[in-house]
């Protein structure tokens, strides 16, 4: 069974919660599952840094969980218009997964959540794409033949899945965003089949 790994970094549950709707997705195309993990918090040098191993949630995410993915997806909430810095963290110290080609030739989405509608959603997940491409992965968005993209209210772009939180951090996801992660999800492990045969 081949496994797309769904790789987040969340504060108010509202990524955590796409990265499950996505995981479903993933779930719903046969040969193919998700593997869920998380990205560590960072601290600064006067703060005390995370444990190893989250108290809740997914497990923090292991080389080996990129070299045996056959897709990644990977999301972020929006930090002025760019990827938290968790996330960048992370994809900052993929010297040796780079110069290896861990993730040439894999299938991979990105998704986000901010607090407005015009917080940065776009912005955020087209730089969350462009280490994506660094490493060879063929990115995959989300067309406009997925109705609820042409409708949604809230969430959900072509360039990945996405959720307003509003100003109350609210992280329960609208139906047209939690459609349109699913479908990114499908997406990805629909890729992920065709390239494996």
């Amino acid at each position: 069974m081949s496994e797309v790994l769904v790789l987040y970094y969340s504060r108010g549950g509202s990524v955590a919660r796409l990265a499950r709707q996505i995981a479903r997705g993933i779930g719903e195309i046969d040969g193919v599952a998700a593997r869920v993990r998380s990205v560590p918090p960072v601290a600064a040098i006067t703060q005390t840094a995370a444990p190893p191993v989250p108290d809740e949630g997914a497990p923090y995410v292991e080389a080996r969980d990129l070299a045996e993915c056959a897709g990644l997806v990977l999301g972020s909430p929006t930090r002025f218009g760019n990827m938290a810095a968790p996330v960048k963290h992370w994809l900052d110290g993929l010297g040796a997964e780079w110069a290896s080609g861990a993730l040439v030739g894999k299938p991979a989405a990105v998704f986000t959540s901010t607090a407005t509608q015009h917080g940065g959603q776009e912005s955020t997940l087209l730089t969350m794409m462009v280490p994506l491409l660094h490493h060879g992965c063929v990115l995959l968005g989300i067309p406009y033949t997925e109705p609820a993209l042409s409708h949604t209210r809230s969430g959900g772009t072509p360039y990945g899945a996405s959720h307003v939180a509003g100003a109350q951090d609210d992280p329960q996801l609208s139906e047209d965003e939690a459609i349109l992660a699913r479908a990114l999800g499908r997406r990805v492990a629909e890729l992920v089949v065709k390239v494996s045969r």
